[in-house]
């Protein structure tokens, strides 16, 4: 898949994930691509340039929207939500910006999309629920990928069901995705201890960090950004900088006897080259293979999986030891909008 591809793949994704003005900007980008410094720098990677890979389309339009929210570029902010966009207008910015802000792009699209969106704290919570009936126990919390660590802070939230409600005793902000299927198991579990790690960890107590955080944000979806500074607000865990798989494996033996050990990843497994994902994978197999009833491990996964027969959107996915116990939860709205579960 070339970059015009991937910027066309990525406007029909923006689409159907309740993105008016991200799908015209997208598909503007796939028709009106500009050669450059910021085309010459992203020639360089290699592999899936899409959604499902390297994301260089969330990564740009990511830099655009941080020259937004920064005021690096006040006439391109004029031109986006919640202001009604002439598409030329909006177009000939968008190129202007390629040139004025080149370095800044290039800087920024160095690193890969950190949404750290927190309605993908849905199927978590639900998905601990099932591990935590499996285990009985308080929960160690190991998230790969973490970013800003808002995603670690689930038992903070409320999450709205059809028939109840998940919840912290007094949630800062609750999710209320379009819930189909079956209805976990509560009461959210108690979580012990938690920390997370990632190549580019963020802060979010830092407005560069908050930034970068809020800039993969869409710029139609405002309700998006007051679920982040709300958790934001309570953001306590620590996040290492670091291979997430190195860390993992240090991790792996970190947790104390009494405790369910839950491994967490949401979109971001994919980022994981393939030698780290196969070593991954065997660490925590080898890591289940020694797990007992009084220090059970699971591993729960919110991961494209390339299915497009139905909604796009995430398989959500649960691994329990001992006994290797494997399910299949359901499907997610990558965004967490809507979740197809199948365990109750």
């Amino acid at each position: 898949m070339n970059l015009r591809d991937a910027f066309a793949h990525q406007s029909l994704s923006c689409a159907a994930l309740g993105s008016p003005f991200m799908a015209q900007l997208m598909e503007l980008l796939a028709a009106h691509w500009p050669d450059g410094p910021l085309a010459d720098h992203l020639t360089q990677f290699e592999g899936d340039l899409g959604p499902a890979g390297a994301s260089l389309p969330l990564r740009v339009a990511g830099g655009l929207h941080a020259l937004v929210l920064s005021g690096r570029d006040p006439d391109l902010a004029a031109l986006y939500p919640p202001a009604q966009t002439d598409e030329t207008a909006l177009r000939d910015r968008v190129l202007t910006a390629f040139e004025t802000h080149a370095d800044f792009l290039i800087q920024w699209t160095k690193t890969a999309p950190q949404t750290n969106e927190v309605r993908r704290s849905a199927a978590l919570m639900a998905g601990a629920c099932v591990a935590a009936d499996h285990a009985k126990r308080p929960i160690v919390l190991s998230e790969l990928g973490a970013s800003g660590g808002l995603n670690l802070m689930w038992d903070h939230y409320a999450l709205d069901l059809p028939c109840g409600v998940l919840s912290a005793p007094d949630p800062v902000l609750r999710l209320t995705p379009e819930w189909s299927g079956p209805v976990p198991k509560g009461p959210l579990p108690r979580i012990a201890a938690r920390a997370g790690v990632d190549l580019s960890p963020l802060d979010p107590t830092q407005a560069k960090d908050m930034l970068r955080l809020t800039a993969y944000l869409w710029p139609d979806q405002p309700e998006r950004l007051a679920l982040t500074r709300a958790a934001a607000a309570v953001m306590t865990a620590l996040i290492d900088r670091g291979d997430a798989i190195d860390w993992l494996e240090q991790r792996l033996h970190d947790v104390p006897e009494g405790h369910l050990h839950l491994i967490q990843h949401t979109v971001a497994w994919q980022y994981f080259p393939p030698h780290a994902q196969a070593r991954g994978q065997a660490l925590i197999e080898a890591a289940g293979a020694l797990a007992t009833e009084n220090r059970p491990l699971a591993w729960l996964s919110m991961e494209s999986d390339g299915d497009t027969t139905g909604k796009i959107g995430a398989a959500v996915t649960l691994r329990f030891w001992p006994g290797d116990l494997r399910l299949s939860l359901g499907r997610a709205d990558f965004h967490g909008r809507w979740i197809q579960w199948t365990q109750g």
